[in-house]
C-alpha cells in the first residue's frame, strides 16, 4: 500500500523532522567546520582543556570565603542584616518545632488528619493520619518533627516570595520579561548549587537549609502566580472594570480568585519541592529525616536509610495529595466554614486529652525496628544475589559490566575528544533544536567549565548523564507507548507513577545502595529511577493528544499499527517527545550530582567533598560548573516551541 504520511504542517511549522531551515543550518555548520577544524586541530592538538585558557579562581574564592569568616561576627553587613536574617529563622523553626512537640503525637496526627479532611475529604484524611502514624511506629517521630518544622517555616517564605514575585510579573509586563528567564534558570540548577552559596554567607546550620530551601522552591509559586495573574477571564477583567473598580479592587475581587488553582497548584509544586530540598539540605545541617538517611547512606547502614526514607515518602505522598486534591476542588461548592470550627476543636481535644495522659512523646514500646531486618535482607543479598548467580550474574557484577562497557568508555571518549570538538558538537545541537542564542548560550556556558578547570571532572559528569538517559529513554518511551495505547495498562501504571514522582531525590539512593553498592553506576540507577515518571508521563500525554482526525484517516488509508505510530504519531508528537527527553535531561542530572554521596565522583564528588572539608573554593568551583553543565544541557535539549512560549 502506499505510505502514510503525517497531516500537513500548519501554517508558520516546519515540515517534517528537520525542514528546510533546519538543511540551511546543517549547510553552514558545514561550512563552519571546513573552516574551524583544520585551525583548532593545528593550534590545539591535545584534548584537554589547554592551560592557557584556564583561569584559576580558587585563590580569590578561598580569600572572600576567608574574608566572610573573619568578618562574620563583626561586619555591618553580617550583624545588621544577615545575621537578623539567620537569627529570624533560627527563632521560627525552633518555635514550630516545639509547638509540634508540645501538642504530642496523637495532637499532630489529629491536626493533620482533620486538616485534610476539611481540604481533600476523608479517604485522604484516614491516609494522612495512618502516614503520621507509621513515622511514630517507625521510630522517626521527633526526627519527622524536625523536617516539619523546616518544611513548615520554609513554605511559607517560599510561598510569601514566591506570590510577590509572581504578582509583580503578572502585573507588569517589564518585570514578567526580566523574571522569566531568571526563573527558567533556577528551575534548571540542580538542587546542590543551592546549598554551596547560602553555606558561604550563613555556615552550616539550619538557617542556610532553610534559605537554601526557600531559593530552591520559590520558583514554581512565582510562575504559577504569575500565570493564574495573567490567565484571568478577559471578559469578567472587563465586566468588574466596567464596575468602576480601582485596580487593587479588580486584583482582590477578580484576578486572584480567578487564580485560585494556580495559586494551589504553585503551593503545591512548592511544597514538593520544599521536601525535597529539605532533605537534600541535610548535608549543610537540616537535621530531621534527611541528616539520618545522610548518616546511614554514610555508613552503608541500608536498613537505618530505609527507616528514615518511609516517612520522608510518606510526608511527601501525603502532602502532595492534599494539596493537589484541594486544587482539584475549586470548582465544587464551597464547605461552611464552620468546618474549620469543627477541626480546630477536634485538634484542640484530642491534643489536650494527650496533655492530660502524658503521652506527648511516642511511647518506646511502640516502635517497630525494621534496621535489623533490613539490614540481614542486605547481607543476604550481598551474599546470594550481588554476584555468582547462575546465567544472570548478580547486581553487583551488572553494575561492573555497566560501569566497563559503557560509562567507562563513554568518559574516556569524551576526555579523548578535543575540547574545541565538544564545543562545536554542542553548538551544532542546540543551533538544530533553536536559535543562535540558543547555541551562543549553550557553548558559553560549556566554555565557562573548562575556565573553571574542572574540564574533565565535568566530562565524567556528563558521561554519567547520557548513560542514564539514553536509558531513561529507551525504558520511558517504550512504556509511554505502551501506557498510550493501552487504558489498562496507563490504570496500573499512575499510582506507581504518582510514587515515584512525589520521592525526594535523596530517597532514590537507598535501594540502589542495597542492590548494587556504591560506585557510579548506582548513581546511574537512582537517575534513571528518579527521571523515568516524568518522561513516561509525557511521553504517554503526547502520544495519547495526537489529532483523532489524522489517526483516523490514517487508519481509512489501511495503514498498520507500526505505521501509524512511525508516520502519523511520532511526528505530530515530535514537542512532547522533546519535552520529554528535556525533562528526562534535568532530573537525570539532579541525581548523578547527589550521587557524589554514594561514589559517584567526578563534580558530585567535589561539592560534597568541598562542603564535608569546609573547603568552599572545590566546592563553588564544582558548583559553578553543575549549574553551567546544566544550562547547557537544558537549552541544547529544549524545543524551540517549547522556548519561545517562555520568552527565553
Amino acid at each position: 500500500m502506499a505510505t502514510v504520511t503525517a497531516a500537513a504542517p500548519r501554517a508558520g511549522e516546519r515540515p517534517g523532522l528537520l525542514g528546510r531551515a533546519a538543511v540551511r543550518k546543517l549547510l553552514l555548520l558545514t561550512a563552519a567546520a571546513v573552516v574551524l577544524v583544520p585551525f583548532a586541530a593545528a593550534r590545539w592538538a591535545g584534548g584537554s582543556w589547554p592551560e592557557e585558557l584556564t583561569v584559576d579562581v580558587s585563590g580569590p574564592l578561598a580569600g572572600a570565603s576567608d574574608w566572610i569568616i573573619d568578618n562574620r561576627d563583626s561586619h555591618p553587613l553580617f550583624l545588621y542584616f544577615f545575621g537578623h536574617v539567620s537569627n529570624v529563622v533560627v527563632l521560627a523553626v525552633r518555635a514550630v518545632y516545639l509547638a509540634l512537640l508540645a501538642v504530642g503525637w496523637a495532637g499532630v496526627t489529629a491536626v493533620a488528619g482533620l486538616v485534610a479532611w476539611r481540604v481533600a475529604g476523608a479517604r485522604l484524611a484516614l491516609g494522612t493520619a495512618v502516614a503520621f502514624l507509621a513515622c511514630g511506629l517507625l521510630g522517626m517521630w521527633v526526627p519527622t518533627m524536625q523536617t516539619l518544622a523546616l518544611m513548615v517555616v520554609a513554605v511559607a517564605a517560599s510561598v510569601v516570595l514566591g506570590a510577590l514575585l509572581g504578582l509583580a510579573a503578572g502585573l507588569s509586563d517589564r518585570l514578567d520579561r526580566v523574571l522569566r528567564p531568571v526563573l527558567d534558570t533556577m528551575q534548571v540548577f540542580p538542587a546542590f548549587a543551592y546549598l554551596l552559596p547560602v553555606v558561604l554567607v550563613f555556615g552550616i546550620g539550619v538557617p542556610a537549609a532553610v534559605l537554601a530551601t526557600v531559593i530552591y522552591a520559590a520558583p514554581p509559586m512565582a510562575r504559577l502566580t504569575s500565570l493564574g495573574l495573567r490567565g484571568a477571564d478577559k471578559e469578567v477583567m472587563e465586566a468588574v472594570e466596567s464596575l468602576g473598580t480601582t485596580s487593587r479592587q479588580r486584583l482582590l475581587t477578580a484576578r486572584i480568585p480567578l487564580a485560585r488553582r494556580e495559586l494551589l497548584l504553585g503551593l503545591n509544586q512548592t511544597i514538593m519541592m520544599a521536601l525535597s530540598m529539605a532533605v537534600i539540605a541535610s548535608v549543610i545541617g537540616a537535621g530531621g529525616l534527611g541528616d539520618r538517611v545522610y548518616q546511614a547512606l554514610a555508613s552503608v547502614d541500608v536498613g537505618a536509610a530505609l527507616a528514615a526514607g518511609i516517612p520522608i515518602v510518606l510526608l511527601a505522598v501525603v502532602l502532595d495529595r492534599v494539596t493537589a486534591a484541594a486544587g482539584a476542588n475549586t470548582d465544587g461548592a464551597p464547605r461552611p466554614r464552620t468546618h474549620w470550627l469543627y477541626v480546630m476543636a477536634g485538634a484542640a481535644a484530642v491534643a489536650v486529652a494527650g496533655r492530660t495522659a502524658g503521652r506527648l512523646e511516642w511511647p518506646d514500646g511502640w516502635v517497630v525496628a525494621i534496621a535489623e531486618p533490613v539490614n540481614r535482607a542486605v547481607d543476604w543479598m550481598t551474599d546470594h544475589l550481588y554476584s555468582g548467580v547462575p546465567v544472570v550474574g548478580g547486581t553487583a557484577d551488572w553494575a561492573a559490566r555497566f560501569t566497563t562497557w559503557v560509562l567507562d568508555p563513554v568518559r574516556d571518549g569524551l576526555q579523548w575528544l578535543p575540547w574545541w570538538s565538544v564545543l562545536l558538537v554542542v553548538a551544532a545541537l542546540a543551533w538544530l533544536i533553536g536559535t543562535w542564542r540558543t547555541a551562543l548560550t549553550a557553548v558559553l556556558a560549556l566554555a565557562a567549565i573548562g575556565v573553571l578547570g574542572v574540564w574533565n571532572p565535568s566530562l565524567d559528569t556528563l558521561s554519567q548523564v547520557l548513560a542514564a538517559v539514553a536509558v531513561t529513554l529507551a525504558i520511558g518511551f517504550a512504556t509511554g507507548l505502551a501506557a498510550s495505547r493501552s487504558d489498562r495498562v496507563e490504570r496500573l501504571l499512575r499510582p506507581v507513577l504518582d510514587v515515584f514522582q512525589t520521592m525526594p531525590q535523596f530517597v532514590y539512593l537507598i535501594p540502589v545502595v542495597a542492590l548494587f553498592g556504591v560506585g557510579r553506576a548506582p548513581a546511574v540507577a537512582a537517575a534513571v529511577v528518579y527521571a523515568l515518571p516524568a518522561v513516561v508521563r509525557i511521553t504517554t500525554q503526547g502520544l495519547r493528544q495526537v489529532d483523532p482526525a489524522a489517526m483516523e484517516s490514517a487508519r481509512s488509508l489501511g495503514a498498520t499499527s507500526g505505521q501509524q505510530l512511525r508516520q502519523v504519531q511520532l511526528p505530530l508528537a515530535r514537542r512532547a517527545l522533546l519535552l520529554a527527553v528535556n525533562q528526562g535531561v534535568v532530573l537525570v542530572l539532579a541525581v548523578v550530582i547527589i550521587g557524589g554521596l554514594v561514589g559517584g565522583g567526578a563534580l558530585g564528588y567535589d561539592v560534597v567533598f568541598g562542603l564535608a572539608q569546609g573547603d568552599l573554593a572545590t566546592g563553588l568551583v564544582a558548583g559553578a560548573a553543575i549549574v553551567c553543565l546544566g544550562l547547557m544541557l537544558d537549552r541544547v535539549t529544549q524545543p524551540t516551541e517549547r522556548r519561545a512560549r517562555k520568552g527565553a
